[in-house]
């Protein structure tokens, strides 16, 4: 996750996607919470949404709230740190079985260009509210993130090590690689006039373009 900037101009549409993925109204509390704050987080930003407002959404009163957390920066956090450990877990699964250096860059491109598009208002709120948690919570989530950037990087390094790539810095080379894909969720429209796997198939090859030892090396 990156791309830090303003609020997506058409992430409108991107966002029902990302709320089908939420877990449907009639599971848990909890979950209706989230999926609440999620919403309301990002249509209003955190500082600016009480959870007043979060209780009232859900229907339930402001009191019970603490049946389920333990503050709004908790609930912040738990967004935060949870869309990048599912963002880990899909890129591991993705990746487990793919060999080859050039296989893992396109796998781990795909992955990252649709998760951030499926998942467009918490890659918001993740890339907006940093400012927001705790010290403790701050740290922790950047942990987590350059955790994530690290897969890019060790890719990039054997890419290097063993001839498939040219690159004078990989830890650069994967936070551009990064903050390109995220910045899809920003902009992409389902019923625009191209596909997603279009568009990630695109920013793959510009991607191993740049990336392309020169010809006689």
């Amino acid at each position: 996750m990156s791309a830090r900037g303003q609020r997506p101009d058409r992430v409108a549409v991107t966002a029902d996607a990302s709320r089908d993925r939420l877990p449907p109204r009639r599971d848990s509390t909890a979950a209706t919470i989230r999926r609440s704050a999620v919403d309301l987080f990002f249509e209003h930003g955190y500082e600016a949404t009480s959870l007043r407002t979060i209780a009232r959404d859900v229907g339930i009163q402001v009191g019970s709230l603490y049946n389920h957390l333990a503050s709004k920066e908790s609930l912040l956090y738990s967004i935060m740190s949870g869309i990048i450990k599912d963002l880990l877990a899909e890129h591991d699964a993705r990746l487990s079985p793919v060999s080859g250096t050039e296989e893992r860059l396109r796998a781990a491109i795909d992955v990252h260009v649709f998760f951030h598009t499926a998942r467009a208002r918490e890659v918001f709120i993740g890339n907006s509210e940093l400012r927001s948690l705790t010290p403790a919570h701050r740290r922790r989530v950047v942990t987590l993130r350059d955790r994530y950037e690290q897969r890019f990087v060790d890719i990039v390094e054997q890419g290097v090590a063993d001839g498939t790539f040219r690159a004078r810095d990989p830890e650069v080379v994967a936070r551009a690689i990064i903050a390109v894909g995220t910045s899809t969720s920003s902009w992409f429209h389902p019923g625009g006039r191209l596909p997603l796997d279009e568009i990630a198939a695109m920013n793959t090859e510009l991607v191993l373009n740049g990336l392309a030892p020169a010809a006689g090396k």
